[in-house]
């Protein structure tokens, strides 16, 4: 979506509600400057989160290869419940090195 930054103005309140509630980022082009963009902030901080988690190339290697082995179907799958048990084992190990 991308409208100038006169219309912006005169319907603010319909472009934020894109923005957050649709999740749809608008492009506000604006004459003899840079074009900027309106996104959720939730956005935002989801595109901050995989830039920093995909920043090694280590470990984008690793959710790359995760990601190609679940949408392969080549995983296990476990409840909730099940996870925070093991994950409450593997803390009861590190508590105690």
């Amino acid at each position: 979506m991308q409208t100038s930054y006169s219309e912006l103005r005169s319907k603010l309140a319909y472009f934020l509600d894109e923005a957050s509630s649709h999740r749809k980022p608008v492009i506000i082009r604006r004459r003899g400057r840079e074009d900027v963009a309106l996104i959720a902030a939730a956005e935002l901080d989801g595109l901050i989160e995989t830039a920093h988690l995909l920043r090694s190339p280590r470990n984008a290697a690793r959710l790359n290869s995760a990601l190609e082995n679940a949408l392969a179907g080549n995983g296990e799958t476990i409840t909730p419940q099940a996870l925070a048990h093991q994950l409450d084992g593997k803390n009861q190990q590190i508590a105690n090195e």
